[in-house]
């Protein structure tokens, strides 16, 4: 019997350098936005290193996330803005035109989208705006720090 080979989808979507135009091609619309702008530095390389970082090693990468940063810790970092269902929706619309210009194999287009779209709402922190006749969600967060 013949070992069994599992290619990474770092590997198999081209490494570094798809991972590096997908957040690259996301950064230059963040540069632009009114809404998602103004939760990062003036200087958006940073970010852009950090994000292409995490992801790479997310997918079977090279470790340079943590060996950099530590643990992802992901809701720690992102406590401090204030993400809502907005937020979120804007950032996957940035986030689906980059994924969608890489013409991935859709299988592995698929794979990068379930797991932003999980992120995204993972990272949602802030309950939206109650609307006349809605019924509001509370997040966790906003339970645990007394909020209604």
């Amino acid at each position: 019997m013949g070992a069994v080979s599992t290619q990474t989808l770092y590997d198999a979507v081209g490494g570094h350098e798809t991972f590096a135009r997908l957040v690259g091609r996301f950064y230059e619309q963040v540069a632009d936005d009114t809404l998602l702008r103004p939760m990062y530095p003036d200087d958006l390389a940073g970010a852009c290193d950090r994000m292409t970082w995490f992801l790479e090693q997310f997918w079977g990468g090279p470790t340079t996330y943590s060996d950099r940063r530590g643990h992802p810790a992901l809701r720690m970092r992102h406590a401090a803005f204030r993400l809502d269902s907005q937020a979120r929706d804007r950032w996957l619309a940035l986030m689906r035109i980059s994924l969608d210009e890489l013409a991935l194999a859709p299988e592995h287009a698929a794979q990068l989208w379930e797991h932003l779209e999980r992120t995204a709402n993972f990272l949602r922190n802030t309950a939206d705006p109650t609307v006349p006749g809605t019924v509001a969600v509370q997040t966790l967060t906003d339970r645990a720090a007394g909020r209604a």
